[in-house]
């Protein structure tokens, strides 16, 4: 059984996984293109942006950043094992006394 497409807007896709990390207190993963993914942390004030092939570019994050209504965002990089993760942290964000490099954000 085939599902229909339905289309909506990357802001309101991405508004929408922040008020579930918000709700749920769980880490909301979304494609946001063909080699490009985020996952919003507990609480919607953090998250990650990576690619599967490359890296992710600063200008997405400050612009993901600007519609999920981040003040003060603190950018950084997180080295995996095998990626290379763009983090963003609102700064004073619950949680974050380490920093923005957790994997899990």
């Amino acid at each position: 059984m085939s599902h229909p497409t339905v289309t909506v807007r990357i802001r309101d896709a991405l508004r929408y996984a922040q008020g579930r990390a918000q709700k749920l207190g769980r880490t909301q993963q979304l494609e946001l293109g063909e080699n490009l993914f985020i996952r919003i942390g507990p609480g919607g004030r953090k998250f990650l942006l990576f690619c599967l092939e490359g890296e992710p570019d600063p200008s997405t994050a400050r612009a993901v950043a600007e519609a999920l209504g981040l003040r003060d965002p603190q950018y950084g990089w997180h080295q995996g094992a095998t990626l290379r993760s763009l983090t963003v942290v609102e700064a004073g964000a619950e949680g974050t006394a380490d920093g923005p490099s957790s994997p899990d954000v």
